[in-house]
């Protein structure tokens, strides 16, 4: 019983929460487990929204270690906070949207980490016209998603943590330690937020972005980390590329299906890119099945609107540039090096294709 991500066709990706919304409903009316406090199911039955459940019509969402959920779940009903550690694209933002839709209902409690992340973007601001007429009060307190999640009992996600500036990181310590956000300019009851049952926090970082913004040591003490790895199996990987960049081509208005022997040619082409190059080391560009998914959506768009059919494994040389070398200029040259020397070795059609293409390849 899966859900159409067509349901909201006013939304380019509504969150979990509305994609997945009779799932969530089944599950709340058949769950009978014990709920952690302020939790909107049981730890069984989220761990079943997440990694899906067939004779219950529970689509799977995120394709992983069914283990790494469960124990994600565990530390989110305890006093320690989540965070999701690996390499870009190995869907750690998707995994932390499926928890946090499962156990609070709601996911859209975000904070977008980033240079210019500040902590009234975490915390709270000001309405400043009332603050100016009025002094602060409840009314001119303009509440930023930790004080929403703190109050009302949710998980908040705290998006690329790393990249913000450490005194910003640290704002989290006493939130996460005392479970209290103190708002000084207030006076009374109304100066202290005390967290509801269910607050939490799910935190990702990028193992590429270490030494960036490291976190200090006291708020990693407040964090269990898990660590989400690469989709290993390559049919699981070009079974999800091929159902993700399905449903994003439906949103695009395309009117057909991905080639599923062009996708087992762009997953291998990535996992090839990926590995070790004689000793020279990986691609540095980022090769993840996200990104895989991105270059399938953008073959079939290439292909429906400029000649109304599937895209072809021409469409695939063109639109690989721009993935397998943002950067770094021996990207590139590693890619054509792969499809001028290895290509013409692999069997089948669409190998044949993409070498007879490998002119294409920008410059």
């Amino acid at each position: 019983m899966p859900v159409s991500t067509a349901d909201r066709p006013d939304m380019q990706r509504p969150p979990a929460e509305v994609r997945f919304a009779e799932e969530l409903a089944v599950l709340r009316e058949r769950d009978g487990d014990p709920r952690p406090p302020g939790w909107e199911l049981s730890l069984r039955a989220a761990r079943s929204f997440v990694v899906g459940d067939e004779r219950a019509g529970i689509s799977r969402k995120f394709v992983g270690n069914a283990a790494l959920v469960e124990r994600a779940l565990v530390t989110l009903a305890t006093d320690r906070g989540l965070m999701l550690v690996g390499e870009p694209g190995t869907a750690k933002s998707l995994l932390s949207e499926l928890i946090a839709a499962a156990v609070s209902g709601t996911s859209t409690l975000t904070v977008q980490g980033g240079a210019a992340t500040t902590e009234d973007q975490i915390k709270y601001g000001w309405n400043y016209a009332l603050l100016v007429s009025e002094g602060p009060s409840t009314r001119s307190l303009v509440p930023a998603p930790m004080l929403k999640g703190m109050a009302r009992g949710r998980v908040v996600r705290f998006e690329e943590i790393t990249r913000c500036p450490l005194e910003v990181q640290d704002c989290l310590l006493s939130l996460l330690s005392e479970r209290v956000l103190a708002v000084p300019e207030l006076d009374g009851p109304d100066g202290m937020v005390f967290a509801a049952p269910g607050f939490n926090v799910i935190a990702t970082a990028n193992t590429r972005d270490r030494g960036v913004n490291e976190m200090s040591a006291a708020l990693k003490r407040r964090f269990n980390f898990e660590t989400v790895f690469p989709i290993a199996d390559f049919d699981t990987e070009v079974a999800l590329v091929e159902a993700e960049s399905a449903a994003l081509l439906r949103r695009s208005g395309v009117g057909t299906t991905p080639d599923r022997d062009l996708l087992e040619v762009l997953v291998a082409t990535f996992r090839e890119l990926r590995a070790p190059d004689g000793g020279k080391g990986a691609s540095s560009a980022v090769l993840s099945t996200a990104e895989a998914v991105s270059v399938a959506h953008a073959v079939g768009v290439r292909g429906w609107f400029l000649r109304q059919e599937p895209g072809s494994a021409a469409d695939l040389v063109t639109c690989l540039a721009g993935t397998a070398a943002k950067d770094n200029p021996d990207d590139l040259a590693r890619l054509r090096r792969f499809l001028e020397q290895q290509v013409d070795r692999r069997k089948g059609g669409r190998w044949r294709e993409l070498y007879d293409a490998r002119h294409l390849l920008a410059d």
